[in-house]
């Protein structure tokens, strides 16, 4: 590993957002505001901040409003799309799949569209002396959504899906991964790509990201790393409950400084 992140990054920014309605009615979630700031923006000036230079958005639901919101550039980080005509019956494994070109372009930042947070959580990553990473923090009663098991060597054992406040008791330690990855060309060319293709080839269009890490740590030998965000500022945003809190946890937070509109209007 070196001390710089990788220069690539594809986000998730497909899906329709249905939990956070009447929100999502004319927007997609990526663009739903935190104290004014769009996510997509939000995560777009975090990687700008480590390096990233390219960023491929998987899009789908209104993607003509995150074409428009985004550009071809945003400030130093150019933008490519990949349009998912299928996003309202297919899970992120499949929006995964349609960017693995991206994917076959060196190291990478994977990230789903609707996580908020710090550019300290892209640190902590770079931070991390591993090649694949994944940024987790404690699974509180809070939570709900995927979780993992970490190994005394902070390695990721096991991925629990759909888990609640009701997982705390009497079982093992969980930890809420925060969809924020880091992935090593060698492990995106010979690991990851080869995977989706076999899932999408079987058929399995329905399944999700975090389905497919479980399927490569338990059957392939997946060793993924844990980069602990306790403390961080992050949140997950699927429902209007969810937008509540992460606008209390980024109350104090500068918002960003208006981007120059001259380059908007991507293609996908």
């Amino acid at each position: 590993m070196t001390a710089e992140g990788p220069k690539n990054a594809v986000i998730l920014a497909a899906g329709v957002g249905s939990r956070l309605r009447p929100l999502t009615d004319l927007r997609p979630k990526p663009l739903v505001e935190v104290n004014g700031t769009p996510i997509l923006h939000n995560a777009l000036g975090a990687l700008e901040a480590v390096g990233v230079e390219e960023v491929t958005l998987v899009v789908g639901y209104r993607k003509d409003a995150i074409q428009y919101a985004c550009g071809r550039r945003f400030n130093t980080v150019a933008i490519k799309y990949v349009e998912s005509l299928t996003y309202d019956h297919t899970g992120s494994a499949y929006s995964l799949w349609l960017a693995r070109d991206s994917l076959l372009s060196g190291d990478s930042y994977l990230l789903e569209g609707d996580v908020f947070f710090e550019v300290d959580v892209l640190r902590q990553l770079i931070m991390t002396k591993a090649s694949d990473i994944a940024a987790v923090a404690p699974f509180t009663e809070m939570m709900e959504g995927s979780a993992v098991e970490l190994s005394d060597d902070e390695l990721i054992s096991a991925f629990h899906m759909k888990q609640t406040s009701a997982s705390l008791a009497g079982g093992p330690r969980l930890f809420k991964t925060l969809n924020v990855l880091r992935f090593a060309a060698l492990t995106l060319r010979n690991t990851i790509v080869p995977a989706l293709n076999e899932i999408i080839g079987s058929g399995a269009t329905r399944a999700y990201t975090e389905e497919l890490l479980a399927f490569l740590i338990e059957r392939r030998g997946l060793q993924l790393a844990a980069a602990r965000c306790d403390g961080l500022k992050w949140c997950e945003i699927d429902t209007r409950a969810d937008l509540q809190i992460a606008e209390t946890i980024f109350a104090t937070r500068p918002r960003l400084p208006p981007r120059p509109r001259s380059d908007s209007g991507g293609e996908a």
